[in-house]
């Protein structure tokens, strides 16, 4: 059963001649339960796509269902308990004069959801950060620790639906394989689906089951993550992608065994 089902997606910015087209025709389904990534260079128009799920772009055109209900063009509390979205700059998206309690429970006070507290701790072990946490400020915090708090409080609302845009580009990579491998067993604990922006296929191939392909905001390609390890990708433009991987990260096909 899909959960996520995007069709016939259009999103252009300006007016007259200076428009310019962002999406073009994007269509993908995204079964509940699935890891499902978007990848493509700079500008393919992949985070767009999340945006208008999340309902920071509201102009778009086409047909977004989730749960088979249509999401309409401005967000609503409903949506927002469903659809999470963890940001690229686990700094830059934390207020730097708020507490992590402070990060956590703002959302349960505006849906108006009680036990602050034990849902803040309960939150924090969740993501493998102790309760004395909740005192610290995102400059107190590593890297690492700044997305986990980014990624308690994108799960505070117990969402059915994680948003991830490149959650670990802007972090170490000795910290990368953390976060990917806490990711991993949040979607297998709690039944999370994920829709996750990447130009790492190595990242791709560690988390997603499933890979959609985006140039110049298309789709080029849809493909099994197993089968773009094993060569099976069929347009020249993931093939090229797969290629460019592969000089850089030799273990790639080894890191799609999962």
């Amino acid at each position: 059963m899909a959960i996520i089902e995007v069709n016939g997606l259009n999103l252009s910015f300006g007016h007259g001649m200076t428009t310019s087209k962002v999406l073009n025709d994007v269509s993908f389904e995204v079964a509940q339960g699935q890891s499902f990534g978007l990848v493509g260079e700079s500008g393919s128009g992949k985070t767009t796509v999340l945006r208008c799920l999340a309902g920071q772009y509201t102009h778009w055109e086409g047909k977004l269902n989730i749960a088979s209900h249509p999401l309409g063009h401005k967000p609503d509390r409903a949506r927002c308990r469903q659809i999470q979205m963890v940001f690229q700059d686990p700094y830059g998206s934390l207020h730097p004069r708020h507490t992590v309690y402070t990060a956590l429970a703002e959302p349960l006070r505006i849906h108006g959801m009680g036990d602050e507290r034990a849902r803040v701790d309960a939150v924090l072990d969740k993501v493998g950060l102790h309760a004395g946490f909740r005192f610290r400020y995102p400059h107190q915090l590593s890297g690492g620790q700044r997305q986990r708090v980014a990624i308690a409080r994108a799960l505070i609302l117990e969402p059915s639906i994680l948003l991830l845009d490149e959650p670990t580009s802007a972090l170490d990579v000795s910290v990368q394989a953390e976060i990917l491998n806490l990711l991993a067993s949040l979607r297998e604990r709690d039944g999370l689906t994920y829709l996750m922006v990447t130009h790492d296929l190595g990242v791709v191939a560690h988390l997603c089951d499933c890979v959609a392909v985006m140039q110049q905001g298309c789709i080029v390609e849809t493909v099994a993550v197993d089968d773009l390890c094993n060569h099976a990708a069929r347009h020249p433009y993931t093939r090229m992608l797969v290629d460019a991987t592969r000089s850089y990260n030799p273990q790639f096909t080894a890191v799609g065994d999962h």
